[in-house]
């Protein structure tokens, strides 16, 4: 009999992928507010007492970074007192949890790929949440793993980089992006896909903190040059004519961001046995499903 699992943050743009790729399973709940608010954590137990799964993810969380910082107590109410009450309730059940987690809570000082070991130093609210969350969770319960991944983009997502900058890039005969940020731009359907692989391996030696993202690594202004190229091939609608580099320091945000968040993937790259394809290459996949929808 296969486990139940139950998926928490379908409205999201991994919550929807996982609901998709988790679907070759056929035990699984997927759940997201108002049904189950993280805000909330009576919702999240009586969920899971009622339910009783046998593996947990979570794909929510306040991931709004800039408004983070005016709204500390919201962002640590879902991304570190959430995640501490499904660690909990999981260790009652005895209950696998996935939990998804994230490149800044590293400050970007280093010049190589971050290992799950680093030093972590969260430079916003955003990621001091985040952070104190995965603590929570390591703290509670051993069954437990805990990926991060870093900027997430996907075909559900209403206001991902590459849908904001497709937007733009009709609006717009000049954009200014900032290229002082480096890191690697991940597809949604790639992170639920190695998720959905990880099930069937889950057991108390492959617990533990794990990176993923796409392979290579890209500014934030190489992303959007390659989003243009891109689109433009596939016949996007684009009145862009010009992407400008900037400096971070030229596009002040309320929340600081490290600027340099590569993350080191090799260790999940030995546990699933496949290296993360390159971004470019999934980006102009991504986009070919935005075509077709």
């Amino acid at each position: 009999m296969s486990k139940l699992i139950l998926l928490i943050g379908t409205n999201g743009q991994l919550g929807k992928e996982l609901q998709q790729s988790l679907s070759t399973y056929a035990n699984v709940i997927s759940v997201a507010r108002p049904t189950v608010d993280l805000a909330q954590p009576d919702t999240v137990c009586n969920l899971i007492r009622e339910k009783q799964p046998q593996i947990i993810i979570n794909a929510a969380a306040y991931t709004a970074v800039d408004k983070a910082e005016s709204e500390p107590e919201l962002a640590k109410a879902i991304n570190t007192i959430a995640p501490q009450i499904l660690a909990q309730e999981a260790k009652k059940q005895q209950a696998f949890l996935i939990h998804i987690s994230t490149d800044y809570v590293f400050d970007g000082n280093s010049c190589r790929p971050y290992q799950e070991t680093d030093k972590t130093n969260p430079l916003s609210i955003y990621g001091q949440t985040k952070l104190a969350g995965e603590e929570a969770i390591r703290e509670t319960y051993t069954h437990h793993l805990i990926l991060r991944t870093a900027w997430v983009y996907g075909t559900f997502g209403k206001s991902n980089f590459v849908k904001t900058m497709l937007r733009l890039g009709r609006e717009r005969e000049e954009i200014r992006v900032v290229a002082d940020q480096i890191g690697s731009p991940t597809w949604a359907t790639d992170i639920a896909e190695s998720i959905t692989k990880l099930i069937p391996l889950l057991n108390s030696e492959i617990a533990g903190t794990y990176h993923y993202t796409n392979s290579g690594v890209a500014s934030w202004y190489d992303f959007a040059v390659a989003i243009f190229e891109e689109a433009q091939e596939l016949g996007f609608p684009l009145k862009v004519q010009r992407i400008v580099p900037i400096t971070t320091s030229e596009y002040p945000t309320p929340a600081r961001r490290p600027a340099y968040s590569v993350l080191a993937c090799a260790k999940i790259t030995e546990t699933l046995g496949n290296h993360a394809p390159h971004w470019r290459q999934r980006l102009r996949k991504m986009l070919k499903e935005l075509v077709v929808s």
